[in-house]
Order: structure tokens, then sequence, then C-alpha cells
């Protein structure tokens, strides 16, 4: 939530590109999560993948949560990093 800017300050605004976790993160991610929003498995083939953000919603307590371009589902900002 909010982890370089703070909360409901999105650590990858619209148009950024950001890079997908592996899938060993995005696996220990996916047993280790028990809120809202889970990753699927149709989730997890996109796994270091370097996509542009299309939108960025805020679940209620300020954690990030990302739709990417051409990539379903939901995605948690701990499980993005900013492509370079």
């Amino acid at each position: 939530m909010g982890i370089r800017l703070g909360p409901y300050q999105p650590d990858f605004p619209v148009g950024t590109y950001v890079r997908i976790a592996d899938v060993e993160l995005l696996r220990a991610f996916q047993c280790g999560w028990r809120y809202h929003n889970p990753l699927t498995a149709e989730q997890l083939p996109y796994a270091g993948r370097t996509v542009m953000v299309e939108s960025v919603g805020f679940y209620h307590g300020g954690d990030e949560l990302y739709r990417l371009v051409g990539i379903p589902g939901v995605w948690h900002a701990s499980c993005l990093a900013l492509a370079t």
C-alpha cells in the first residue's frame, strides 16, 4: 500500500510500464494472501512480462489494485515492479 508514495498515491500511475513478478513470487503471494482480490491461476502465465498500467484503484485501507493492458485480473503492487 503506497510503498513509494504513501497511502492512496499509486506507486505506478496509469501509463507506467511495470514488470510482473516471476512465477515463484506470484505463487508465494497466491498462497499467502488471504484478503481481497487474490491472484488466480489464469494470471500466473503472465509472470515476467512488461506491460502498461491501464487503471489504478484502491481497496479500503489504501491497498493499490492495478489493471494491466491486455492482461487479465487485478494485480497487487507487491506483484509488480517498475520496468526498466
